[in-house]
């Protein structure tokens, strides 16, 4: 890993946030990713599990955790089982966690190999009360490919069919989307990276270059910082390109005259950071686009004070499609008319901000969480109104990273990277 150990308090806390939901005398039992294959030999870099990351900090493959808090043998509350290392694994994968080093980590004392994992575990079924699974229920979730979650999952049933089974995904939900001080750091870490990134774009751009230069620059940037790189695939779309949502394609040349809608983020230690900035390819706004700009800068300023805890998301989503309503008014793009008779399963502002100003952050860039409760003090939250306009080959889409405060406005772990037009263009230009 290329980060530096984190605190084991994190995880023991995050156990105990976990268990405090369990029924009584549950069993809950989380398994790590698989390598995933690409062909012949070859895989694709490990990715661990944000589950079993989230409670024990273990990010290696082929590792299981098993929580018991009402088992009757204190060591077997909590055990990790992970894979035994060995000099020879050692030489050709890297070393991996001995049983000290996967304490000091998740601060769990009963770690054991994986092959002793069958015999444990039927010893703790026969005192449990039911076991806690976990499938992925992020409601966003591409569940095709088969994980090791799911292997056990399947296996369990088959073999132990008259065990009462419950869903860990609630309680997943409930306990991440709240971050520990801890994780507010390590998001803040990510995010410091994410601005060397873009002060470093903001130097190299000019008419001619691709997308994929900046692409690169990015990366450079985020490899010479400790992250292992993009925390999810980039946007680098420059005119037209910025009005498709979910432009990766990355491979135009950035022409004069045109603005360039940069989607990106650095992840450090597994947690993500999620940023949009737009600019100007000669380094200077027309001045349409710097109107279609500040109407987006305004609206992501007054949509971030909305953030406060109480309020459900689908009332933040609503409050925030009246702010970007005026400035469409304000723009040309809408009339009143317009609004009278929308349909209000589609309102009118849609044509040109048809996506969601906010979504969870923090493990996942599409973090876990619940919209059916109130935001709480310490959930972290994007916010990224945009307009886009393809007849005039504008997109423009503003976003930082803010985690909600118990009074005022959100903590904004993007408020020193450049946002203001003017700023922009005079680093642009210096």
């Amino acid at each position: 890993m290329k980060y530096e150990r984190i605190d084991s308090s994190l995880y023991i806390t995050n156990r105990k946030n976990f268990t405090s939901h369990l029924k009584k005398g549950a069993l809950a039992v989380f398994n790590s990713n698989d390598i995933f294959a690409t062909g012949a030999d070859s895989s694709l870099p490990f990715v661990q599990h944000r589950d079993i990351l989230h409670l024990s900090g273990v990010d290696q493959e082929e590792s299981i955790l098993i929580l018991f808090p009402d088992c009757h043998e204190e060591k077997h509350k909590e055990i990790l089982f992970l894979k035994e290392t060995s000099d020879l694994i050692a030489v050709w994968e890297g070393e991996k966690l001995n049983k000290n080093q996967a304490f000091e980590t998740s601060g769990i004392k009963t770690v054991y190999w994986l092959n002793q994992f069958e015999n444990i575990f039927n010893t703790l079924l026969a005192e449990c009360s039911c076991v806690y699974l976990n499938n992925n229920e992020h409601t966003r979730a591409n569940t095709e490919a088969e994980t090791r979650e799911d292997r056990f999952i399947k296996g369990f049933k088959k073999k132990y069919p008259n065990h009462s089974i419950e869903r860990s995904a609630p309680i997943m939900h409930q306990i991440r989307s709240v971050k520990d001080p801890i994780e507010i750091e390590l998001m803040r870490k990510a995010c410091q990276i994410t601005e060397k990134g873009f002060r470093r774009v903001l130097n190299f751009t000019k008419p001619g270059v691709m997308e994929y230069n900046l692409e690169a620059e990015l990366m450079h940037e985020f490899l010479n910082n400790c992250s292992k790189g993009f925390a999810y695939t980039p946007i680098i779309a420059s005119g037209k390109s910025a009005c498709v949502l979910h432009y990766i394609e990355n491979n135009k040349e950035c022409k004069d005259g045109d603005v360039i809608l940069m989607d990106f983020g650095a992840e450090y230690a597994n947690y993500a950071s999620d940023l949009t900035r737009c600019i100007p390819v000669n380094g200077k706004f027309s001045k349409r686009q710097k109107d279609v700009y500040n109407a987006v800068l305004h609206v992501k300023k007054e949509a971030t004070k909305l953030l406060t805890p109480g309020i459900m998301l689908k009332d933040y989503h609503f409050q925030v499609g009246i702010l970007m309503q005026e400035q469409l008014v304000n723009l040309g793009l809408l009339s009143l008319e317009d609004i009278k008779n929308e349909d209000p399963n589609w309102p009118a502002y849609k044509k040109y901000f048809m996506h969601g100003t906010s979504h969870f952050i923090g493990l996942d860039t599409h973090d876990l969480g619940l919209w059916t409760q109130p935001i709480k003090e310490n959930m972290a939250f994007t916010v990224e109104p945009g307009i886009y306009i393809p007849e005039e080959n504008i997109g423009i889409r503003l976003e930082d990273d803010v985690v909600v405060q118990k009074q005022g406005e959100p903590l904004n772990l993007m408020s020193t990277i450049p946002i203001e037009a003017e700023e922009i263009e005079d680093l642009m230009n210096s």
